[in-house]
């Protein structure tokens, strides 16, 4: 099993959640950086992973989807300055712990996972993909496993239509239809969630849909009747949607071994004091080193 980090959730998650008085000794914000540190500390003590790699976001405005449409999460506030510089030092911390590192500033650590994801199955390796966001679930094969760490916990196969409506397959295609708010992307106008789950429970996915508009008036949805002109009408936003919502499996990295390296603790502990941390990341650190040997 490959553990693969997205990482941007949990630096997030730990600069709104943690307290924001915590500063290094020249008053600059540490919440994030320590928070992130001690999720990712927390993971692998517990874990133990013998393949791991952890994905970052360098840019909201520089993928290849900008390209494709400028708008793409141009919904976005750009982050905070003391946010950035947090983010360069959790991007320190993974690879002074040992952990294979991602950024690109053309990919989104979204497509690093979806690579890697894809490399490991040619080794025979499945994926646990660890994050809180659903656009990855479209990545899951019977095999794999989505893991909400400290949250909603691991999420199957199976399970993702339980909670997201739709089969992983037809994640990509669900979110073309219903867009995504959060990436800033439209999708079809006046189809939600549930138009859109009962759509693809129909047909299948988004190219069968556009093959059988003559046949949409089937599907028991209210304004059925209707639904066939208007998922002609706006057949490009559609296609454009799904150009932005599949997740790339050709990011630039390697495909090598995710096997963890001992932690170097100087260069963490140096980390540390730049931070005006204390002694419990630097005693997991030990513990950590123990674990992974010389």
């Amino acid at each position: 099993m490959q553990y693969l980090i997205d990482a941007s959730v949990y630096v997030f998650r730990a600069y709104y959640s943690m307290p924001d008085d915590m500063l290094d000794r020249e008053g600059n914000p540490v919440n994030a950086f320590y928070g992130f540190a001690r999720f990712l500390g927390d993971f692998v003590e517990q874990v133990r992973p013998e393949h791991v790699a952890v994905a970052f976001d360098e840019s909201l405005a520089s993928s290849f989807r900008n390209d494709i449409y400028p708008e793409y999460k141009a919904n976005r506030e750009p982050a905070p300055e003391e946010l950035k510089r947090q983010f360069v030092m959790c991007r320190r911390f993974v690879r002074a712990l040992g952990v294979v590192e991602c950024a690109h500033e053309r990919y989104e650590a979204d497509d690093f996972i979806g690579t890697l994801v894809t490399h490991g199955r040619k080794r025979g390796l499945p994926s646990t993909i660890v994050s809180r966001d659903k656009d990855l679930t479209q990545l899951l094969t019977r095999e794999d496993c989505f893991w909400d760490f400290a949250g909603r916990g691991r999420i199957g196969y199976e399970q993702v239509l339980e909670v997201f409506g739709v089969w992983p397959e037809q994640i990509a295609d669900f979110l073309a239809l219903a867009g995504d708010s959060v990436d800033n992307i439209p999708g079809v106008p006046g189809v939600g969630k549930k138009t859109a789950a009962a759509l693809l429970a129909h047909f299948g996915s988004l190219d069968s849909i556009y093959a059988n508009l003559d046949r949409v008036h089937e599907v028991d949805v209210r304004g059925a009747k209707t639904l066939g002109a208007k998922l002609e009408l706006h057949r490009e936003a559609a296609e454009l949607a799904r150009r932005l919502t599949g997740i790339a499996v050709d990011a630039p990295v390697d495909d090598v071994s995710l096997a963890p390296a001992r932690p170097k603790l100087g260069e963490l502990n140096a980390l540390f004091d730049e931070a005006d941390f204390g002694m419990a990341l630097r005693r997991q650190a030990e513990r950590i080193a123990d674990i992974y040997g010389a």
